[in-house]
């Protein structure tokens, strides 16, 4: 599929706030995958259809969630998380792709997950510091995505875990693992 497929294709799934939002994240996507040796073109479509369930009802994707037997813990905690593996799954039912290694960057992009591929990683990042995010600490992790990926996801993280504490409200286990694997391996 070409992106200009892909494009069409997200198109009728997302308001035109979020297809402007996914246009800069296939930009930072495609950036950072030549900036870090990733494959572009899996990071092109990734992040095409990263946001792909966004505004399913949140009844089918609670049903996808179970009948496809996906990880449980995902309705113990917010929908928002709930469009990624949803996401992945519909990706690959709806639209015919079948690359593991994008429907993989799909299925985490909003939680990540330890040992995170480095097509996975492109993909987080890209999300988090698009060029229409505007909010505290996204510059100092675009400055950071400049020249150490790692470094970029280990700051969007702390970054997510402290908005999230800072409103009361649970952090997902993959993304405190994430987080830990991350610091440990650095460490």
């Amino acid at each position: 599929m070409n992106r200009e497929e892909a494009l069409n294709c997200v198109k009728e799934q997302l308001t035109e706030h979020r297809y402007t939002h996914t246009l800069g994240v296939m930009s930072a996507a495609i950036s950072l995958a030549e900036r870090f040796g990733a494959d572009v073109k899996k990071a092109e479509i990734a992040a095409i259809f990263h946001d792909y369930a966004k505004f399913r009802p949140k009844e089918e994707m609670k049903g996808i969630i179970q009948k496809e037997q996906m990880n449980p813990l995902l309705l113990e905690y917010s929908p928002e998380l709930w469009h990624a593996p949803v996401g992945a799954y519909l990706v690959k039912k709806e639209a015919g792709i079948d690359d593991q290694d994008i429907l993989t960057a799909i299925e985490f992009h909003t939680s990540g997950r330890p040992n995170m591929t480095l097509l996975e990683k492109v993909i987080y990042v890209a999300d988090y510091i698009e060029p229409g995010r505007h909010f505290p600490g996204v510059e100092e992790v675009r400055e950071l995505a400049e020249h150490d990926l790692d470094s970029a996801l280990v700051q969007s993280l702390k970054n997510t875990i402290s908005f999230l504490l800072k409103k009361n409200q649970p952090v997902f286990p993959d993304t405190l693992a994430t987080y830990n694997s991350l610091v440990h391996k650095n460490n």
